[in-house]
């Protein structure tokens, strides 16, 4: 065979195996097993199969383009060019693949005893963390996982996959070490606070606002304004769980950033995190903002207490300095921003929770604690806030708390998992996120739907 030939053939045998390796990519349905209670909700995994089955599909037809040029008008190319155009075919084959691992790893983990059944639950949890009363956005679903190390993450909906194209949900990744207590709703809401932002698109307006002020203000402060600027992004999503879990966020970060001082007073104006000794301070500030009480300036001087700050640098003192006294400044303009997408109304207006509130909480956990059944028809949310409040009073043992979570969470998937069952028999039936509102002791009514009542 002449080696022109040669190379045509080989090109062609490793386009077909393309082909064969393609067709070895089945959808989760078909090779995933795990409790119904622990799947995906059917909403995120039909986004996930719809946009993987496109993503094959344009590859099969891509190769099929290419098997036909081979034996057509590509017999007379070089073997050089054969090669160049097989390589990018290839590249997007992997491009392919890759893709598929990005939500397999996500999937996999539902099998897991035990875990994939909290997975659901708090796929449930962060459904609700993202609703807004006023439907100021459509709430993309909201997928869980788990991963090594101390912080959470999250690949927020639509944005772009490894080799393009955009991700069709949201991928919350967890801590395992926050498992199970108020450090997961500290780190769930929190990730869902960067989703939620993206969707108002708060980070824009907020970072204008921001910089209005430093101009504005007197010069000595700018440092600080401009520390606050690039901050934004995580200072909103701070402030989204505050709002939403209360004082079950602010203790969460605590022992989230409990670090050495070497990294509790770590100033990089480079990293998007605020510096963590502040980062304390100003979830304290946002909470007394929200939701006054003396618990906050307790909390915050608990804090200070444990990292006091001496011995540092002046210029490090100084700059900390110019944190603390616009402080209060800069949460003012968080709770009054009005960004366009808000319709006219406060950040604060439309973010702070109703009955998280600490004497509202305590009085929801004493209530609870006489009639145990409220705390499953109660929203994810205001769950978290109560034990969180709970425990910093004193009156819930973390281990209380753990396990008490742990039962509530596995009844979460549960009952998504029966009421999304039931849905299907139901035209109309509500489901933000993909999930079904679980949370709600009777199903709000839009335009077309009809009134469904939830599972009790």
């Amino acid at each position: 065979m002449p080696r022109d030939a040669t190379a045509s053939w080989l090109l062609e045998q490793e386009a077909r195996a393309l082909l064969t390796r393609l067709d070895a990519v089945r959808p989760f349905v078909l090779q995933e097993t795990s409790l119904p209670a622990a799947a995906v909700s059917p909403g995120g995994l039909a986004a996930i199969e719809d946009y993987l089955q496109a993503g094959r599909r344009e590859v099969r037809a891509e190769v099929h383009r290419f098997l036909r040029w081979m034996r057509g008008e590509g017999r007379h190319a070089s073997p050089a060019r054969q090669q160049r155009r097989f390589t990018l075919m290839r590249l997007r084959f992997n491009i392919t693949l890759s893709q598929f691992d990005v939500f397999s790893e996500v999937i996999t983990q539902r099998s897991e005893h035990e875990t994939g059944l909290w997975l659901s639950g708090l796929d449930v949890a962060a459904a609700e963390a993202l609703v807004l009363p006023g439907h100021y956005f459509e709430a993309p679903p909201v997928i869980c996982h788990l991963h090594r190390g101390l912080g959470g993450a999250i690949r927020r909906a639509r944005t772009r996959l490894p080799g393009g194209g955009q991700t069709p949900v949201a991928i919350v990744r967890i801590p395992r070490e926050r498992m199970i207590g108020y450090g997961i709703a500290s780190s769930l809401v929190h990730e869902v606070g960067h989703q939620g932002a993206a969707l108002l698109g708060l980070v824009e307006s907020l970072r204008a606002a921001v910089d209005q002020a430093g101009r504005s203000g007197p010069g000595d402060e700018r440092e600080a304004w401009g520390l606050w600027g690039r901050w934004v992004s995580e200072v909103i999503a701070d402030f989204w769980s505050v709002a939403k879990v209360g004082v079950a966020s602010t203790l969460g970060l605590m022992g989230l950033i409990s670090l050495p001082r070497a990294f509790v007073f770590r100033l990089d104006p480079y990293d998007p995190h605020p510096m963590p000794w502040i980062r304390v301070l100003l979830s304290c500030a946002i909470g007394d903002r929200l939701f006054p009480d003396p618990q906050w300036a307790e909390i915050a001087s608990v804090w200070q207490r444990l990292y006091p700050a001496r011995g540092l640098h002046p210029r490090l003192l100084h700059a900390m300095t110019l944190l603390h006294e616009t402080l209060p400044e800069f949460v003012s303009l968080l709770a009054e921003h009005r960004p366009d997408s808000l319709r006219g109304r406060s950040l604060g207006q439309v973010l702070r929770a109703p009955g998280r509130a600490p004497p509202a909480l305590i009085a929801s956990y004493r209530r609870w604690s006489r009639a145990p059944d409220l705390m499953s028809t109660a929203a994810p949310t205001l769950v978290f806030a109560v034990l969180g409040q709970a425990r910093a009073s004193g009156l819930i043992s973390p281990e209380r708390e753990s396990q008490l979570l742990a039962d509530l969470i596995g009844q979460w998937a549960l009952q998504s998992t029966l009421q999304t069952n039931a849905s299907f028999a139901t035209v109309g039936v509500p489901m933000p996120g993909g999930q079904p509102m679980i949370w709600a002791r009777e199903q709000p009514t839009y335009a077309g739907t009809r009134r469904v009542p939830a599972l009790r």
